[in-house]
């Protein structure tokens, strides 16, 4: 049976998660340029790695706005947190309360 994100994501931390991943992913490069005699991933491995990734990409997304939020409280501007994040503080401002008013 495949993990779905949701499950992966309880099961897991981002470190162990992207952990994980890498495991997958250096797998899979290695049997690409063994020439065929390394361990291709299964189908559920490939999966588990789809679903992975995904989790990664959620539990940096919470990593990043909490350290907006943190960044907020100890007095850094917009624009200082726009620049933080390599693009405008409009951009940033409206990323933290899409995320916000999703909770």
């Amino acid at each position: 049976m495949t993990a779905s994100p949701d499950d992966l994501e309880r099961q897991h931390t981002l470190s162990t998660a992207t952990t994980r991943y890498d495991e997958l992913r250096m797998r899979d490069a290695l049997a690409a340029v063994a020439g065929g005699r390394g361990m291709p991933l299964t189908r559920e491995e490939t999966l588990e790695m789809l679903a992975l990734s995904e989790v990664v990409i959620r539990k940096a997304g919470y990593g990043r706005q909490s350290m907006v939020r943190v960044a907020r409280d100890a007095g850094a501007s917009w624009s200082q947190i726009g620049t933080a994040l390599g693009n405008t503080k409009q951009a940033a401002w409206e990323a933290h309360t899409r995320w916000a008013e999703a909770l």
